[in-house]
């Protein structure tokens, strides 16, 4: 069984790799033509077969003011300064 993974990197951007699972191992199969799994995979794929789709990413929790002001390297009395409060 193939299944889609994304995944985000180190600068922010998506990676998409195909997992194949193998009982109780999982390959990660980078998308090189040298590769015999992804040849393997190719051919998989050209049988009319489709991945699974990847997980949907988890929605974030949401941050509190506290966190946000944290955030944006801030305290409450900066923020009030700035403000004028």
């Amino acid at each position: 069984m193939y299944k889609i993974k994304t995944f985000i990197t180190e600068n922010g951007n998506h990676s998409i790799t195909i997992v194949k699972e193998c009982g109780i191992r999982i390959m990660y199969i980078p998308t090189d033509l040298a590769n015999t799994d992804y040849q393997e995979y190719l051919a998989w794929l050209a049988e009319g077969n489709e991945p699974l789709p990847p997980d949907p990413e988890p929605t974030p929790e949401p941050l509190t003011a506290q966190q946000k002001l944290e955030a944006a390297g801030l305290t409450v009395e900066e923020l009030k300064g700035l403000l004028g409060l």
